[in-house]
């Protein structure tokens, strides 16, 4: 089982880029073969050129084995993987020159019996004229010429195929950099989306707490409609907040719409102090951010403004586009002195929390700018916009 996770594991060079480099390789020695042919104007170069694709084709066969056989050495050392191409090479470059011998043996013949046949004539005489010695030693001697041809051949295309294993040994050595690269990402997406996990998770028992302290509130007081009320828009807001993906974004529709499910839970306890207002351009309303970023705002607002004042406020959220981006904004026109005078660093998973998610979601993408206004409070969320129709198309 673990040896083949590991197996699994391995980086491998796709079979298309090893059979692109193969063929690519015995392609130029075509070429090169045809040209040194013309330069050196050979005899019967139609006949040699074919010749030559049927030696080419036997080439890219004989290399697809070599790579059959170093292909196991893939997780090995380097010093292993050159010492394999090294001693495999070795007998692939003869296979390749033995195939060569073959395919060109009849033309071979042909030649040498013109060789001593222009031989004869230059003696005055006849192929069947000439010593039966003389003739064996002619066969001989080019007998000779014919091994040595293929020894040569054999050095040649052994240097041939080492270039090749260079060749895959960078592919390969490349593969496993991707590789790594990629396992790295995920590895970075992996925590990027724990994180994420984590940040969004501390939003809900936090909301909790307030939630179930406004209903103690609404009990106690004998409020018992109304918190019937409290209690079933809070199995509704958790029971759509809980459905999405913490990691994932969501339409500024759907946020906007969790943030009015819970607002109208705060108006159960504020039902003359509360007022919400939203301000969403329709052509905003598929635009993604993450689920759930604006609660902490909208729940500031609320206990910094809204609860501490005796007074109507209005609580706002609203949304436009800046040089293509998204701003979103929550504000309030409360007038307290603790909610103006309080930058809120105490607020815990408040505003830290939001810009700790922004920062996971979109690094220096996004920002957060909160402050005073001369309505009371408000705080801008910058963003990348990305539509909704855009991440589905992706």
């Amino acid at each position: 089982m673990e040896k083949a996770e590991s197996e699994k594991r391995v980086a491998r060079v796709p079979f298309k880029v090893v059979l692109i480099s193969v063929v690519g390789l015995w392609m130029a020695y075509l070429l090169l073969m045809t040209l040194r042919a013309e330069i050196l104007g050979m005899d019967r170069v139609d006949e040699m050129f074919m010749l030559r694709i049927l030696a080419t084709m036997a080439g890219i066969v004989i290399t697809l084995g070599l790579w059959i056989v170093l292909r196991p050495f893939d997780a090995r050392p380097l010093w292993v993987k050159i010492a394999a191409a090294l001693v495999f090479a070795m007998p692939a470059a003869l296979l390749s020159a033995q195939a060569n011998g073959i395919i060109f043996a009849d033309l071979q013949s042909a030649l040498n019996e013109k060789v001593i046949q222009e031989f004869a004539d230059s003696r005055g005489g006849s192929e069947t004229t000439l010593d039966s010695s003389l003739v064996a030693d002619l066969q001989r001697f080019m007998s000779d010429g014919a091994r040595i041809q293929i020894i040569e051949i054999a050095l040649s295309r052994y240097f041939m195929l080492l270039a090749w294993c260079a060749l895959y040994i960078a592919l390969l050595t490349g593969e496993k950099a991707r590789a790594a690269e990629r396992r790295e990402q995920k590895f970075r997406n992996a925590a990027k989306a724990a994180e994420l996990r984590s940040l969004r998770y501390q939003v809900n028992p936090h909301f909790l707490f307030n939630t179930l302290n406004s209903l103690s509130a609404l009990v106690l007081t004998g409020k018992t409609q109304a918190a019937e009320t409290m209690i079933q828009m809070i199995s509704t807001f958790y029971r759509r907040s809980l459905a999405d993906d913490p990691t994932s974004d969501v339409p500024l529709s759907d946020e906007i719409a969790l943030q009015r499910l819970y607002l109208d839970i705060e108006t159960v306890r504020f039902p003359r102090r509360l007022v919400a207002k939203y301000e969403i351009p329709a052509d905003l309303e598929d635009a993604l951010i993450p689920g759930m970023i604006l609660q902490p705002l909208v729940e500031n607002s609320v206990k910094h403004a809204v609860a501490p004042s005796g007074g109507q406020v209005t609580i706002t959220l609203s949304a436009r586009e800046e040089y293509g981006r998204l701003v979103v904004s929550v504000s309030d026109n409360g007038t307290s002195a603790a909610h103006r005078d309080d930058i809120r660093p105490g607020f815990g998973i408040g505003l830290n929390n939001v810009e700790e998610r922004l920062a996971a979601r979109f690094g220096n993408e996004a920002t957060v700018a909160s402050g005073h206004s001369p309505e009371g409070y408000v705080t801008h969320l910058r963003l990348p916009l990305l539509r909704m129709r855009k991440a589905i198309a992706a």
